[in-house]
């Protein structure tokens, strides 16, 4: 019985100190990308999205319009997104990508999980 106690303590040692799962990393970084929405930081958002690097100026100005359209949209018809939470992430192997489900909870109190659809490159994960 001892030795299944240490064995078990020496496994969730080894868990604890392995670090961050790809679902966290992935969680987090979309929850940064709808952080810099919310608060009106509409090129770091641009940037969070896969290929913004290589979008022609033309049509970065208007997916920038777009975002802040949206934004007064929220505000108008929702006073706001308040808050951004991670609800869960799934991986899909196959696909190589990952599902992040966020809650954008609103200033009338309205919550509404919309899902993230990640991908991880160079310079860490990004926005489909």
């Amino acid at each position: 019985m001892k030795q299944l106690l240490w064995a078990f303590v020496a496994m969730m040692a080894v868990c604890a100190c392995s670090g961050p799962t790809p679902e966290e990393m992935a969680s987090l970084a979309a929850k940064g990308y709808y952080n810099h929405l919310i608060h009106g930081e509409y090129e770091q958002f641009l940037e969070g999205k896969s290929g913004a690097e290589n979008l022609p100026a033309d049509y970065r100005e208007q997916l920038l319009t777009t975002y802040k359209q949206f934004l007064k949209k929220q505000e108008r018809d929702h006073h706001g997104i308040r808050e951004v939470r991670i609800s869960r992430a799934t991986t899909d192997t196959l696909q190589h990508s990952t599902s992040v489900f966020l809650v954008l909870c609103y200033g009338d109190s309205v919550n509404e999980e919309i899902v993230v659809p990640m991908v991880e490159q160079d310079r860490g994960w990004r926005m489909k």
